[in-house]
């Protein structure tokens, strides 16, 4: 039976080798022809554009590619870190962009695909930053800079992030409850995946109109712990992903 899976916020970075190697096997290991991998934002930790020609760049690419080209159906959708990928990624790969914002039939219940992002409204500052920075005149402007110059505006944005995740309150910076229940009334959903917060954890959710939904958060991937989100047709299950003997602590 085809699966559907549900993974994000890998954070791919040629200083994170382990988590590079990690997601290699499970492309190689736990997906089969017909299977569908959706990917919701942030795979990798900066994309400065497609035209990126670093190693890590072509290494993603070309295992994209060889995934999809033995019959499996990969999704992606755009994070806080990867906002710059575009139509010429998905040609190379093979994989379909989505919308943030994506309604589709999981566990046979309609199910919305979001990064996340969106959904914390308490972190005023982030969401006028991320206005700008999905502004396609602001990413057109971009994309006609140097790679260089990209690679270190990229690296300055890492760092702002850490220090503004160090000293902003958590709270501010999670999934507001009001918005996410704004999110499932307007696409008329029982059920949300998503990631960016980076906690794991369902909630369970009661609809002004006295229906249950639920909100699925997905983790962060690290090279010592990642799990994927499986559908199989009839429910939503989490499934850790089995490391090689190289990432086992005994």
């Amino acid at each position: 039976m085809a699966l559907n899976i549900f993974i994000a916020d890998l954070h791919l970075s040629s200083d994170r080798p382990d988590t590079i190697d990690l997601l290699m096997h499970f492309l190689q290991s736990y997906l089969s022809v017909g299977d569908n991998l959706y990917v919701l934002g942030d795979l990798f930790d900066a994309w400065v554009g497609d035209d990126d020609d670093a190693p890590l760049a072509d290494q993603i690419r070309c295992a994209f590619q060889a995934l999809t080209s033995r019959g499996v159906s990969l999704y992606l959708q755009r994070g806080n870190r990867d906002f710059l990928l575009g139509k010429r990624f998905m040609h190379q790969t093979g994989a379909k962009l989505l919308p943030d914002c994506y309604r589709v039939m999981i566990a046979g219940q309609p199910t919305l695909l979001m990064h996340g992002d969106l959904l914390c409204t308490d972190d005023v500052a982030y969401q006028k930053a991320r206005r700008t920075l999905r502004n396609p005149l602001f990413q057109w402007l971009m994309l006609r800079k140097s790679l260089v110059s990209r690679r270190k505006m990229a690296a300055t944005y890492r760092q702002l992030s850490r220090e503004k995740t160090g000293s902003t309150a958590a709270d501010i910076m999670d999934a507001n409850v009001q918005t996410v229940m704004r999110y499932l009334q307007k696409y008329r959903v029982t059920q949300l995946i998503h990631g960016h917060t980076h906690r794991p954890r369902v909630h369970h959710i009661m609809l002004p109109d006295g229906q249950p939904a639920k909100r699925y958060v997905l983790g962060e991937w690290y090279a010592d712990r990642a799990c994927a989100l499986i559908d199989n047709g009839e429910m939503l299950y989490e499934k850790v992903v089995n490391f090689p003997s190289k990432y086992v602590v005994n």
